[in-house]
């Protein structure tokens, strides 16, 4: 395990990047909470797992771009830049999220982000990828 919790936070979005779920959860308690706010929480470890595995799934990348990171104790806040990739699809949007660790491991992950800048980007990416789609055919 790492030996802070700001490492822990940003080896497990790291192995997120790296489409490693395994690894991925290592970095989780079993009764881990997971939420984009305002949809439901997914909890334990079960329900995070098949979301994260849905993502690996149908996502050919994913990518957080740390702008702020800081720790209080057992609690991490992230201000960062999270990108989602299916195939030529891609949406980057501003993503602020907490992490609160138990016993050195995930036992919260909660994000906020604006959603209709999450349905821009999505846009953006679906028309980018479409014309990148288009040119190619030529």
């Amino acid at each position: 395990m790492s030996e802070t919790p700001l490492q822990t936070v940003t080896d497990f979005l790291s192995a997120l990047e790296d489409l490693d779920i395994d690894r991925a959860l290592t970095y989780c308690a079993d009764d881990i909470v997971y939420q984009n706010v305002p949809l439901p929480p997914a909890r334990g470890r079960k329900a995070f797992e098949r979301q994260m595995r849905t993502m690996a799934r149908y996502g050919t990348g994913f990518e957080a771009r740390l702008h702020n990171i800081a720790a209080n104790g057992d609690t991490v806040l992230t201000e960062r830049t999270d990108v989602l990739k299916a195939g030529p699809w891609e949406a980057a949007f501003w993503v602020c999220g907490t992490f609160e660790l138990r016993d050195g491991r995930i036992a919260l992950w909660r994000d906020y982000f604006d959603w209709p800048t999450v349905l821009a980007a999505s846009a953006k990416g679906a028309y980018t990828a479409l014309l990148s789609r288009l040119s190619t055919k030529r």
